[in-house]
């Protein structure tokens, strides 16, 4: 059985790490990455516990092991992981008086337990966890990676803005 929770032990970081080892666009071939979707940011343990103890990262677990998960990202953040910096100054940009937001800052399901409905479930539990004061959940999606962008569709996410950064193309999108 699956069930969802805050990331609590180093043991479970450590498995989220595990798990976004193996899906980094890097460690797919360009076949994986169009059928499966793919992640892209590569967090290191010391990171991954610093946005944990802010604001617990969702987990799905099933017999011990996480089987996906959802990064929540609090905005004090914003300049630690330097790929998503663009992304931060683009919030800034289309919401500058909006500061009660989480970023999700990525969202992986192990193959094995895809189609099952640990996407959407990270994302409930994700938004039943949003710290208090706090009404929406922010995040891109890599343009190429079409299986993300209509996952996130599926589950309510709205455009905010379509920018370019590092050669790629972005969508700025919004749960509320």
């Amino acid at each position: 059985m699956i069930y969802y929770k805050q990331a609590s032990s180093d043991q479970e970081l450590e498995q989220i790490l595990s798990l976004q080892q193996k899906n980094l666009i890097k460690s797919l071939s360009h076949e994986e990455q169009e059928k499966e979707g793919f992640v892209t940011v590569e967090h290191s343990l010391e990171i991954l516990k610093a946005m944990n103890d802010e604001c617990g990262h969702i987990i799905a677990v099933e017999n011990g092991d996480v089987v996906g998960y959802a990064l929540c990202m609090h905005p004090i953040f914003g300049d630690s992981i330097e790929v998503l910096r663009p992304m931060f100054a683009e919030i800034n940009k289309v919401m500058p008086e909006k500061n009660n937001y989480i970023v999700m800052g990525q969202i992986c399901v192990a193959k094995s337990h895809r189609g099952k409905g640990i996407f959407r479930n990270l994302y409930l539990t994700m938004k039943n966890r949003l710290p208090e004061g706090f009404d929406a959940i922010i995040t891109e999606v890599d343009g190429k990676n079409k299986r993300s962008l209509t996952a996130h569709a599926a589950v309510g996410f709205k455009t905010l803005k379509v920018y370019k950064s590092g050669g790629k193309n972005w969508h700025l999108i919004i749960l509320e």
